[in-house]
């Protein structure tokens, strides 16, 4: 330490107090200021309209740990972690037409009780004694949906672009996908997007999006997600098709239903997300985003959870024009990792604008023939279609209709309201089966569920020394030791947290991780800390204090996204909420007070609304972190508007912070503001044999202190 004069425990205390007590810093202290860091957090939101480019891990273990936290991140995002119960389907199926080689169904059933899913059924004709393959097809954002019909002017459009060949198939271009992959041998499920055709119990992409929609993870994504998964379940459960070789394909949003059903469920043999999967635009409509969706990831790296299964992108005169070159390699180093580099392919015309045409299917039928075992000659050339004409309007019956006025959508569907009610009480339900009743559950269910959404709804770690990066001002003299002031960073982030270090000449190696919601810092005037750093800093202990995200800066909020006021999605689908950038920032201040040189206990405290702050970063740090004392205002779910600095979508799915605090367990935690600490922390201390380590204090007073400022380990 720079200058620092040896004196007594007693002296020292003397010496400092004044210090601490003046009115504004001494000159020293003045001199180790740095100039305000500048955080490319407060510049702009990422949105889904950047680019996302993906970077995969060097080896297949740091692959597979990769994919499994993606995997799980999607989930969580969808409202689907863990994974509701799979209620009878209740389907309904009826023949309404043939044509040569294939026959067509009106079918309907139920992915959640009273919530149903309504399609085609295209079956090969004449049928077989032998298993088949499958093949979901999800329509996209076509005008009509499953209904969709181009007028005769616009199909010879397609034609003389050489899109089209045939004038049917190219006015009913999903009809014509599902005909010929039917007359392959293949039994087709084409099933509405919410809000589409048959499917009208909610309007497309509504009825979500309000506050307790986002703090439930109900979203138009997730059940989206929840109704694919469900179709998958019907196609596999049908008695003529092979589960074992079962392939999905839809472009643009239909695109997205593939690859993001690719990304969590392990069933399908096969896939071709046309025109949709780039490191560019995302996905624009609000079924294809959600809330955490997408924080530190993008759609090539979603599309290549699916590896090694065999997946071929296209692309065309739009967002996905430059996929050969980004995003294809990237998906190939990742399918090499498995020795199936054979696996991927991407082709892109760009000679097309945004389709799913004639050359782009036929590209398809010739992977899903030889990834699906059809065994046909190629070339496989797309026969002419013999349309079943769409209905003219909603009241109007048509072949391809699943209710009409002789098939009424059942007396028991559901509502937009009951919608939400049923995808709440599923997943609640889901939730609780993982609550633990012994130490073993909570050391396994309970962590894999609750720990692995907490990661998902925090987006953050705890980081190591090495990924970070540190500005250090220059050293001062302190009562007792010395001080300098710092900018932390993870490496490469953009971010920047400001920080002061002090530590006592007569330093125990425990360093005190001090975060407080004020501005002012300690070391300032009055301590804004409910906790004088002096008795702290007498019994040995270096005093950390970093100022995050956005403390001195009362009131203000995080850039968004254009379209956050449609939809907060669109802004955090791609950025963190303002409380997990302050519990990231505090785990960035951990990181570095572990990387110390001479370290050895970290501990936490936090006061005001750095409480909460300071209980997720010590759920996610776990064993990393020794004692922690957190001022208790209440839960997260007190929260009244989107736009709290305290709003953590999905809070409310997994208890809240009691239950989220509970992790720790049985970390030692002192609770203070509070002589009662909530029931459900309570009883996650008790199920860990931890009572005795869970204390509450009415006042941060001198009983604190002694316990906060124990000796090291």
């Amino acid at each position: 330490m720079v200058g620092a004069r040896a004196l007594t425990p007693c002296a020292w205390a003397l010496a400092l107090a004044p210090a601490l007590a003046q009115e504004a810093p001494d000159e020293a202290a003045r001199d180790a200021r740095l100039p305000p860091a500048r955080d490319g957090r407060l510049e702009r939101a990422v949105t889904l309209d950047d680019e996302h480019p993906f970077e995969p891990p060097a080896d297949l273990d740091a692959w597979r740990a990769r994919r499994e936290r993606v995997r799980r991140q999607v989930l969580v995002a969808a409202g689907l972690w863990p994974m509701p119960a799979r209620t009878p389907l209740n389907a309904v199926v009826r023949e309404t037409a043939r044509r040569a080689g294939y026959a067509v169904d009106a079918v309907r059933f139920e992915s959640y009780p009273g919530f149903f899913v309504t399609g085609n059924l295209y079956r090969p004709l004449p049928r077989g004694a032998g298993r088949v393959p499958g093949v979901l097809c999800p329509h996209g954002h076509w005008n009509g949906g499953r209904f969709s019909e181009r007028s005769d002017d616009e199909a010879r459009a397609e034609i003389e672009a050489g899109a089209e060949s045939e004038l049917a198939n190219a006015k009913y271009h999903l009809q014509a996908r599902c005909a010929q992959l039917a007359r392959m041998g293949c039994v087709v499920l084409h099933y509405d997007m919410v809000g589409y055709a048959d499917s009208s119990q909610l309007p497309h992409a509504e009825g979500f999006g309000d506050l307790e929609s986002e703090l439930a993870l109900l979203s138009a994504f997730g059940l989206q997600t929840w109704s694919s998964i469900r179709a998958l379940d019907f196609l596999a459960s049908l008695p003529e098709v092979d589960p074992e070789r079962i392939g999905v394909t839809g472009a643009s949003g239909g695109g997205t239903q593939t690859f993001v059903l690719c990304a969590v469920d392990d069933r399908p043999a096969a896939a071709f997300p046309a025109v949709m999967v780039s490191t560019a635009m995302q996905g624009g409509c609000a079924c294809e985003n959600a809330s955490h969706l997408r924080v530190g990831t993008g759609n090539v790296e979603l599309a290549a959870l699916f590896a090694p299964r065999p997946l071929f992108l296209t692309g065309a005169d739009d967002w996905t024009i430059e996929i050969e070159t980004q995003g294809l390699p990237e998906l190939q180093r990742v399918y090499e990792l498995y020795g199936a580099a054979g696996n991927v392919a991407a082709k892109c015309f760009p000679e097309f604008q945004h389709n799913y045409n004639r050359v782009a299917r036929e590209l398809m039928y010739a992977w899903f023939d030889g990834h699906l075992g059809l065994g046909h000659a190629e070339p496989i050339r797309e026969a002419r279609l013999d349309p079943i004409p769409p209905p003219s309007s909603l009241l109007a019956a048509s072949e391809l209709s699943v209710f009409d006025a002789e098939h009424p959508r059942p007396e028991g569907a559901l509502d937009a309201g009951g919608v939400r009610r049923a995808m709440r009480a599923a997943a609640e339900e889901a939730v609780a089966g993982a609550w633990p009743r012994t130490r073993e559950e909570l050391e396994s269910s309970f962590r894999r569920v609750f720990g692995g959404a907490l990661e998902a709804l925090l987006h953050t770690s705890l980081p190591e020394a090495e990924e970070l990066e540190v500005e250090t001002g220059p050293e001062v003299e302190w009562p007792g030791g010395s001080r300098r002031e710092l900018v932390l960073a993870r490496r490469g982030s953009g971010e920047a947290v400001d920080a002061s270090l002090v530590v006592p000449e007569a330093w125990n190696g425990g360093v005190l991780v001090a975060v407080s919601s004020a501005p002012a810092s300690a070391f300032d005037g009055a301590s804004p800390h409910a906790l004088d750093p002096a008795p702290i800093l007498e019994r040995g202990w270096a005093w950390l204090e970093p100022r995050v995200l956005l403390v001195d800066r009362p009131g203000a909020r995080l850039p968004v996204d254009s379209r956050h006021d449609r939809f907060v999605g669109y802004t955090l689908g791609y950025n963190r909420t303002l409380i997990a950038e302050r519990v990231h920032d505090v785990l960035t201040a951990v990181g570095y007070a572990h990387g110390l040189e001479g370290a050895r206990e970290v501990r936490l405290f936090g006061s005001g609304e750095a409480g909460a702050w300071v209980l997720l970063a010590g759920a996610i740090a776990g064993g990393a972190l020794g004692r922690t004392a957190a001022e208790w205002r209440g839960d997260l779910l007190a929260v009244e508007r989107l736009d709290d600095p305290s709003f953590l979508p999905g809070a409310e799915k997994y208890g809240g912070l009691p239950v989220l605090a509970g992790l720790g367990a049985p970390r030692p935690l002192a609770l203070f503001g509070t002589s009662d600490p909530p029931a459900r922390l309570l009883e996650l201390y008790d199920v860990a044999g931890a009572r005795a380590a869970l204390r509450a204090f009415d006042a941060p007073g001198a009983a604190l202190v002694e316990w906060i400022s124990a000796p090291p380990r």
